[in-house]
């Protein structure tokens, strides 16, 4: 038992939302938690981790994965192995010992909406890509190392988007 130290007054606060399943699309987000627990059975471990959208209407709602990375099915732990060799690529950190690597650092989160399965309602699916898209690539303006255009060109190259205008019709671009 936990005593609150004064009475919680229900009807003075807003329930919590259940939140609904964010629409197909991609989105800026990043990894804010992540633990190591055990499966259902006993007989396996999953990564367990939380993400923020940082951008767009949905900026602020959380997503969740779990990657079954201490399974008996080989394929279950393969798929997990791919999926965290996919986040450690989107993140730019090729090797790492400690899922808190992985937190903090911007990327593009591929979400799709999974239909519902037995007593489970639709969920999202997280298909992880580095915050330039799925290459990668973030266009760039060439810089010449020397010569009289170099500093015009290092001026065009500071002020060149990271990205276009349109974005590719990302949620987190179009303007409001």
């Amino acid at each position: 038992m936990a005593s609150f130290g004064q009475t919680f007054d229900a009807s003075a606060v807003e329930p919590s939302n259940d939140y609904d399943v964010l629409p197909p699309g991609k989105y800026l987000g990043h990894i804010v938690t992540s633990e190591m627990r055990v499966t259902k059975d006993g007989a396996g471990q999953y990564l367990y981790l939380e993400l923020d959208i940082l951008e767009g209407q949905y900026a602020g709602r959380k997503l969740f994965d779990r990657l079954n990375l201490i399974n008996a099915n080989p394929d279950a732990v393969q798929i997990a192995q791919k999926t965290l060799s996919s986040i450690c690529r989107a993140v730019g950190k090729m090797q790492v010992s400690n899922s808190e690597q992985l937190h903090l650092i911007p990327m593009t989160l591929d979400v799709r909406v999974r239909p519902p399965k037995g007593a489970y309602g639709e969920s999202n699916a997280i298909r992880y890509l580095p915050r330039g898209g799925a290459s990668g690539a973030v266009p760039r303006v060439a810089v010449p190392a020397t010569g009289p255009t170099a500093p015009v060109a290092a001026q065009a190259f500071a002020a060149a988007p990271t990205t276009s205008p349109a974005a590719n019709g990302l949620p987190w671009k179009r303007q409001a």
